[in-house]
């Protein structure tokens, strides 16, 4: 009777195991990332950085290819998740604080954060204020003072929409500056950092305003020299050089952090394995290297903790929104 019992419960157990094992998800082929920007932005960027290191190492069985999916500052690639997306277990979308100002400031109708889920994060980027080699601007001061005499005196070109997170980045600097009238202050919206730094680089905007990782290839070139970098320090590596807002007396911060959302009713455990992916790959070698070549500085928050930090940005956002009359 025993021995019955016993073989009872082992093969009770096997089939518990193996009905877990079949559950338990991992991607199969190719895994999608959407970039809800032209190629040259900072969701491409992550798309593509974040996909070769998964590829690396081994997190993913095949590719991650890059879907770049531009419109509406992020509003094309969240409707297209939502509504035609939902429950796809390999699709991962790039997002920022970008994504975070769109819904904060009501840009995505009838959308909002928790029709998605956020996984997680994989670094911080950080807002600068740039010129082009040949600009009279030198610092970060004397662009802010001719702006005091005239909000309309210097155009900024930036990649993400009006009142989006470039533009609120020149209206934080300009306000801490002392400059009135912020609304008055012109911003062109382009799809994306690369085509406004060529704006500014050809001399057809005076400045631009974007995230430091979207400046390198520039910066390397010679062709653009950046004014500030919205950071609380100056950055590590070769960018040291970069002075600060905070250093020439303007108390401007604009970090931007870099990260991902999937669809809302994908599987408990689909949900759980791109959490931990993401959890691996920020671990990693390969991606502190990513991260040092590239301007990132070290954000992330475990998946609760990021989950409450994206809602608490959209609800600070939407105040200072208020507060500079970009909404009511």
């Amino acid at each position: 009777m025993f021995a019955v019992k016993t073989i009872k419960w082992v093969a009770a157990a096997a089939l518990a195991l193996t009905a877990s094992s079949a559950m338990a998800f991992e991607p199969a082929g190719k895994v999608e990332c959407i970039a809800p920007s032209d190629p040259g932005g900072g969701w491409d960027f992550t798309c593509r950085s974040v996909g070769n290191v998964l590829e690396e190492l081994k997190l993913v069985p095949a590719s991650v290819q890059t879907i770049n999916m531009a419109g509406a500052g992020g509003g094309v690639a969240f409707a297209h998740t939502v509504s035609k997306r939902d429950g796809d277990n390999q699709l991962l979308v790039a997002a920022s604080t970008a994504t975070t100002t769109r819904l904060a400031q009501g840009q995505f109708p009838g959308m909002n954060a928790d029709m998605v889920n956020w996984i997680g994060a994989v670094g911080a980027d950080y807002g600068v204020i740039a010129v082009s080699k040949d600009s009279p601007y030198h610092d970060l001061n004397e662009l802010m003072e001719v702006m005091k005499k005239d909000p309309r005196a210097v155009k900024f070109a930036g990649g993400s929409a009006n009142g989006g997170w470039d533009h609120l980045k020149v209206l934080i600097a300009a306000k801490a500056a002392g400059v009135e009238n912020l609304p008055r202050i012109p911003y062109l919206s382009y799809n994306n950092g690369g085509e406004a730094m060529t704006q500014v680089i050809g001399g057809h905007v005076d400045a631009f305003t974007g995230d430091i990782t979207e400046t390198q290839g520039f910066l390397k070139s010679g062709d653009l020299r950046v004014l500030a970098v919205l950071s609380d320090e100056r950055l590590p590596g070769d960018l040291a050089d970069i002075p600060t807002a905070k250093e020439q007396g303007i108390d401007a911060v604009g970090p931007n952090w870099r990260g991902f959302y999937v669809p809302a009713n994908i599987d408990d455990d689909a949900k759980q394995y791109w959490v931990d992916a993401v959890d691996k790959l920020y671990a990693s070698d390969q991606w502190k290297k990513v991260m040092k070549s590239n301007g990132l500085m070290p954000f992330h928050p475990d998946s609760s903790e990021f989950q409450a930090f994206v809602k608490q940005q959209i609800q600070d956002i939407q105040s200072l929104s208020k507060e500079i009359g970009l909404i009511q």
